[in-house]
């Protein structure tokens, strides 16, 4: 297994562990409490577990060499994990909220709310930790799949929060509503975090273009070179945590073969060096020649670079 299939890995088992730990956690204080948020949280984290166990099988998946019918790799498998966590954590979400409505008008007092706080404090210690882990393995990595069970754990910080509160003002200021409202509070939130990750999962599915400002620093680095005389047809495109681009250039019409394919190795390495783990494919044209009449294919881009200001 490469680097990246190794750190993805452990950060993905480091998730299932914890997951495990804050679950035993706040499923005792959420049966002690009685609280609506901490029921909320103690659903989280069980989505969490289920969450980052499918992120360990993709990133295992995704680690996969590129074999002769999967030639570029396996790396979308990320982006279907992502897809994955979205939709259960969105179900989880709606049942929680409806839970929580339905409490409004029957609000409960929290018993045991000190145990309730002890749990979440302890719980938000614990996933800090995994946080700071989790930052270390993205930044060697970029993986879509951590980067999402990241941004859930993230959110942990706040609900244990919010649930301290709620019990607060519930066990201490006698606020009734308190724990129904932080529960809707809660689902909304997930919501949300379910909606862009979930999101960013199908642009990566759907082949969706990098961001304008990454393709405009790409055609930057190509047009350094002093051979390539018009970039057209920029194509690019990313699957889990490697990126792909082709595009069009124009050479000077009489440069033989074999110069054309030191200019193209040339160009290749310099991408390469500016945008590590991005395969480049790149199709020489004699100046002036036009083989496509795709209404999809750009004009000059170094001119529109030029333009710009």
């Amino acid at each position: 297994m490469s680097e990246h299939g190794r750190l993805t890995a452990r950060a993905a088992t480091a998730s299932v562990s914890v997951a495990c730990l804050l679950m035993a956690m706040k499923g005792y204080a959420a049966w002690a409490t009685g609280s609506m948020a901490m029921l909320g949280s103690l659903a989280d984290t069980v989505l969490d577990l289920i969450a980052s166990l499918v992120t360990l099988i993709g990133v295992r998946v995704a680690a996969l060499p590129a074999y002769h019918d999967h030639r570029f790799g396996h790396g979308k498998a990320e982006a279907i994990v992502a897809l994955f966590q979205g939709i259960v954590i969105a179900g989880s979400s709606v049942a929680i909220l409806i839970e929580a409505v339905t409490r409004l008008s029957h609000a409960q007092s929290a018993q045991a709310a000190e145990l309730g706080i002890g749990a979440s404090l302890a719980a938000m210690a614990i996933t800090a930790c995994l946080l700071a882990y989790q930052r270390h393995v993205i930044a060697r990595t970029g993986s879509l799949a951590i980067r999402t069970d990241y941004v859930h754990y993230q959110s942990d910080l706040l609900l244990n929060l919010a649930v301290i509160v709620a019990l607060g003002l519930q066990h201490f200021l006698h606020w009734g509503m308190a724990d129904p409202l932080f529960g809707i509070a809660i689902a909304l939130w997930l919501l949300w975090g379910a909606w862009h990750s979930g999101k960013e999962a199908v642009d990566q599915l759907m082949d969706k273009e990098w961001p304008e400002e990454k393709r405009r620093r790409f055609v930057e680095v190509a047009s350094r070179h002093p051979e390539i005389r018009h970039l057209h047809d920029l194509r690019t495109r990313t699957s889990g945590s490697r990126d792909f681009a082709q595009f069009h250039m124009w050479i000077d019409p009489d440069m033989t073969i074999a110069d054309a394919h030191v200019v193209v190795e040339a160009l290749e390495r310099a991408l390469e060096a500016a945008f590590p783990g991005t395969e480049v494919l790149i199709h020489l044209d004699p100046e002036g020649q036009v083989d496509t009449d795709n209404p999809l294919v750009e004009a000059d881009q170094i001119a529109l670079l030029k333009e710009r200001p």
